[in-house]
């Protein structure tokens, strides 16, 4: 059981993370770094994994704006079992404590079937599979794995999986009809054995202490940059979203950093086993 001293009730006690160590993948990504400035916001010091080389560009003025090392960079090949393993093992030996483990890595491009021919369910490669399965739920065993097993051990620590409202529906086919756009069914596949493997981490864990939830995000998007997954702000794709959603818009990453802090902090220190579902009303209808 939690105690809390007086005045640790307050949403800035309770929701901060002050001390505390993160491992983050995909920092570097849409949605990533604003988790990161959200960590970074609220006190954590962030160790940033994935295969970028934004976030070693950006390390130099994060740290010169929240001090020495609060962002410590890995970078390495997702893809690349053998240097993962071994980039956690760096990890491990150069920081003992990890409070929070949050799974947000994938690979969102056309070598996992996203806006190809190859995205369409009859057009699937193996090579599309294989590279969706081992983005979407492999990577988050290997970090938890070795991560989480110093949180067991401690007998305490916040797995925070990042999966996706399609876990738990299906994508409408209606939506990508003369578009460009396709998202693949491996895509979804993954997504969801990541919130069974959530659910099972936080059922053999839970007993030492070690929480696992996850965040299911819906319609975010990437509105920004050019990038292989991004649209146009004036793109009719975009409004069939928007039309979608109980609240007649897409979201914005900022508004995913509420679900991330309350399952990264204190906040949620009776709260596991659970799919945070933050996608504006789209799966209640």
């Amino acid at each position: 059981m939690v105690k809390h001293a007086a005045g640790q009730y307050a949403a800035g006690s309770l929701f901060s993370l002050q001390g505390k160590k993160v491992l983050l993948t995909g920092a570097s990504g849409f949605l990533g770094r604003t988790m990161l400035q959200a960590l970074l916001d609220n006190g954590a010091t962030v160790l940033a994994l994935g295969g970028s080389e934004r976030v070693e560009a950006l390390t130099p003025s994060l740290n010169q704006r929240y001090g020495p090392g609060r962002v410590q960079p890995y970078r390495v090949d997702l893809h690349d079992v053998p240097a993962v393993e071994k980039a956690l093992a760096s990890i491990d030996r150069e920081h003992p404590v990890v409070d929070v483990l949050v799974n947000n890595a994938h690979e969102l491009g056309p070598r996992t079937g996203f806006n190809v021919p190859e995205g369409h369910l009859e057009d699937a490669t193996f090579d599309g599979w294989m590279r969706n399965l081992t983005a979407g739920v492999y990577w988050a065993v290997m970090t938890t794995q070795r991560i989480g097993a110093g949180m067991k051990k401690r007998g305490q620590g916040s797995i925070v999986n990042i999966s996706t409202m399609y876990a738990v529906v299906a994508p409408s086919p209606r939506l990508y009809e003369g578009t460009d756009f396709i998202n693949p069914p491996g895509y979804s596949a993954s997504k969801a054995a990541l919130l069974a493997f959530t659910r099972y981490t936080a059922s053999f864990w839970g007993p030492y202490g070690v929480r696992a939830n996850a965040i299911l995000p819906g319609p975010f998007s990437n509105t920004d940059e050019k990038s292989e997954n991004s649209v146009t702000p004036d793109d009719p794709f975009l409004e069939r979203l928007k039309a979608r959603t109980v609240l007649g818009r897409v979201g914005t990453p900022c508004e995913l950093v509420g679900a991330l802090l309350y399952l990264a902090s204190d906040a949620s220190t009776f709260t596991t086993g659970q799919a945070l579902v933050v996608d504006g009303g789209w799966t209640i209808i």
